[in-house]
């Protein structure tokens, strides 16, 4: 089973690793054929699986039910879920529902935000709940931010980046993720930190790569974002099957075969 150990050994050793989002035991199973290295319950179950135009309607009964469907098939990746919106503002609501995924079946909870977290990042790994936290482009901020857009192009936005990432890690956090930056700014975050960083539109120098199931299955309604592969319908993907996307996509990550430029962001 891949553990915390697992992926710190990997990120020394530089070998890559694999996260995919799932919602359900099936596709679970699935994954833990290719052998997946980590699965993120994502709160994009509110676009993919709910139909919401955001992750902001998700609620942590909605989490803690996907979590427990996952975690009942899985046996191979440690797994990730996200706390949803507005369920993190104070400590209190923070550590009970952080309790509820964990219960649930998660061994990381994941978080967005900066160093505005770093108190709640410190109780919770004290209270022995690894954490990850979500840098970038997070989604829950999507009012604030306007739209889905790239993040830490201006020297201000980069700095303030790599300032939240340094703080948050002495906080206690387990792992990062950094969404749609800079390939530089990802490479030269994940070079000075200790923890393992997992990236999504962020380049290939980070420890490891996660994308939406649906979007690397082809699963995309609308503009296709720079950063996904349809690894069903790529001709490597010799089985023609979902377990063989899944299966290629470990594969292609691993080999650092993916991302490639036209997956990244300068």
């Amino acid at each position: 089973m891949t553990t915390l150990s697992t992926l710190n050994k990997f990120k020394k050793s530089g070998t890559k690793f694999t996260c995919l989002t799932c919602y359900d035991a099936m596709f679970a199973r699935t994954m833990d054929k290719a052998e997946i290295d980590t699965i993120l319950i994502g709160d994009s179950l509110g676009m993919v699986v709910q139909g919401h135009d955001s992750t902001l309607p998700v609620t942590v009964a909605d989490m803690a039910y996907h979590t427990a469907n996952v975690a009942r098939s899985n046996e191979h990746a440690l797994i990730l879920a996200d706390l949803p919106f507005m369920s993190y503002v104070t400590l209190p609501e923070a550590i009970a529902n952080s309790r509820q995924l964990m219960q649930a079946g998660a061994h990381v909870i994941k978080l967005e935000g900066g160093r505005e977290l770093c108190e709640l990042v410190k109780t919770l790994a004290q209270a022995g709940t690894p954490t990850c936290v979500h840098l970038g482009l997070t989604p829950q901020s999507v009012n604030v931010f306007g739209g889905y857009k790239v993040q830490g192009r201006s020297d201000e936005s980069a700095d303030k980046l790599f300032i939240d990432a340094q703080a948050v890690v002495a906080a206690g956090a387990a792992l990062l993720v950094l969404e749609c930056v800079p390939a530089d700014l990802a490479k030269a975050v994940t070079e000075a930190l200790d923890v393992p960083v997992i990236g999504i539109g962020a380049g290939a120098d980070t420890d490891g790569q996660v994308l939406v199931m649906h979007d690397m299955l082809g699963m995309v309604h609308g503009r296709v974002p720079r950063f996904v592969h349809d690894f069903l319908s790529d001709e490597r993907n010799t089985a023609h099957s979902i377990e063989g996307a899944f299966a290629l996509y470990q594969q292609s990550v691993r080999e650092c075969s993916f991302p490639t430029a036209q997956h990244q962001f300068s």
